[in-house]
């Protein structure tokens, strides 16, 4: 058992990502080569069973590391505001919260009337068209300063909790 805290899960993750990398490249140019009629072969030096335990290896590694993060994340509770949370509802609520706060930031940008268009009412005569906004400007520039402050403390909440919280991966 190794502890370790999410931020650091993730630092070895990348790093097993990495090293993965490096064995699917040795495989893919090593494992053909070509070579003249007329000419002795240079083999490069391949082994498929030991390339395919290393990548297996690595991979079982990281299933391991992303359960047991996942597992951390379903249980443990972290303090946002006033109220506890898990880090997985932090996580859902998030992306709620960052999905409202890009509809919210077309809205304020909206001008409270603009022209649009021009119509022809007859042949010498044009009438301008203007759409308008259908809401409160304040209000929506208030819910997005709400959703905005919601945000910046859940992301708080959740920097802290990664960067402290240990938990035991089975390696």
């Amino acid at each position: 058992m190794v502890k370790m805290t999410s931020a650091y899960a993730n630092k070895v993750i990348k790093k097993l990502n990495e090293d993965k990398g490096f064995w699917r490249r040795k495989e893919s140019e090593s494992c053909m080569y070509v070579a003249a009629l007329d000419e002795e072969p240079v083999i490069p030096d391949y082994d498929y069973l030991a390339v395919a335990s290393n990548i297996q290896e690595i991979d079982d590694q990281i299933v391991k590391i992303k359960h047991a993060v996942n597992v951390a994340n379903l249980t443990s509770e972290v303090e946002v505001g006033d109220h506890k949370m898990t880090v997985d509802q932090i996580l859902v609520k998030m992306a709620q919260l960052n999905q409202r706060k890009a509809v919210l930031d077309d809205l304020r940008k909206q001008e409270p009337k603009t022209r649009i268009s021009s119509v022809t009412y007859s042949a010498r005569r044009i009438v301008p068209e203007y759409r308008y906004i259908n809401y409160d400007l304040e209000v929506i520039k208030k819910d997005y300063e709400r959703i905005d402050i919601e945000l910046a403390e859940m992301q708080i909440a959740l920097d802290k909790y990664n960067q402290t919280y240990e938990f035991e991966v089975d390696l």
